[in-house]
Formats: C-alpha cells, structure tokens, sequence
C-alpha cells in the first residue's frame, strides 16, 4: 500500500477569515494587515469572507481570537502585532504571553491561527519583516485550514 500524503494547499476560495491586528506600533501594524490582505487576495479569499478588527496590544490579540473562536464563523485566524525590545522586561513578558496565547486558542478550539506577531529588537527589524510576515502568517493560516479540512474528508 502506497504512503498517503496530502498536498499542501493554500487556496482561500470559501474560506471566512478573520483578523485581529495590535495597535500599538501601529505603523508596523499598517504594514502587517496590507500583506495580509495580499496574500488573502492572492488565495482567492473574497473580501466579504474577511472580518479585520484591531485591539489595544499582543496581550489583547488572544481574548479576540478566543471570541472569534467561539463564534464558529471563521475557518482561520490571523493574529497579526510588533512587540519592540525596550529597556525592561516587559518584552519579554509580552512576547511570551501573546505567543501562549495564540497557541491556547488554537488548541482549545482546533482553529488555525497564523501567529503575525513580531517580536523584534528595534523598530527597523519590524519593518523590514512587516509584509512578508503578515503575508506568510495568513497563508499558513489558509493552509492548515485545507489541511484539518482534507484529513476530517478522509
């Protein structure tokens, strides 16, 4: 008997998307959602399936994503933030318990969250990566959405 695989595949036509962006730092942020929403364009995701709200900080993101979890309207989550090194601990304190976060929801309700949550040391770090990361967040998202989509048909 020949190995199973199934393909990846980031195709977004009929998926419902919803994306929940930080405000703090929000010039990355911009930067964030508009390669995003390129690569939600680009998968064929219409624009009507898309749902985009913003939130004070990282810490916020999960509570949103938790809400959006429970509405069982969505087939993926985005969660999309900078988290700057600073001169405390406090980034520390924020990048992990964001990253938690995102990843209790995931789990807790079997959704796929693409993690769009810089954490970087200056501000120039953050936005040399702000589109591709907001681009690839959302296509992993899409992906693992196909995926859990293609085992459950098996």
């Amino acid at each position: 008997m020949p190995i199973e695989r199934i393909a990846p595949d980031s195709s977004g036509k009929g998926r419902r998307v919803a994306i929940v962006q930080s405000r703090f730092n929000s010039p990355i942020g911009a930067g964030l959602v508009g390669g995003a929403l390129r690569a939600l364009s680009e998968a064929g995701v219409a624009d009507g399936d898309v749902t985009l709200v913003t939130v004070a900080g990282a810490l916020e993101i999960p509570l949103a994503l938790q809400r959006f979890a429970q509405s069982r309207r969505f087939n993926a989550l985005v969660a999309l933030g900078a988290v700057i090194r600073g001169e405390t601990f406090h980034f520390e304190i924020v990048a992990e318990q964001s990253a938690a976060g995102v990843a209790s929801v995931q789990l807790e309700f079997g959704i796929p969250i693409g993690n769009g949550i810089l954490t970087c040391d200056s501000d120039a770090q953050a936005e040399a990566r702000m589109d591709a990361k907001g681009y690839d967040a959302t296509m992993a998202a899409l992906e693992l959405a196909n995926l859990l989509s293609a085992i459950g048909e098996r």
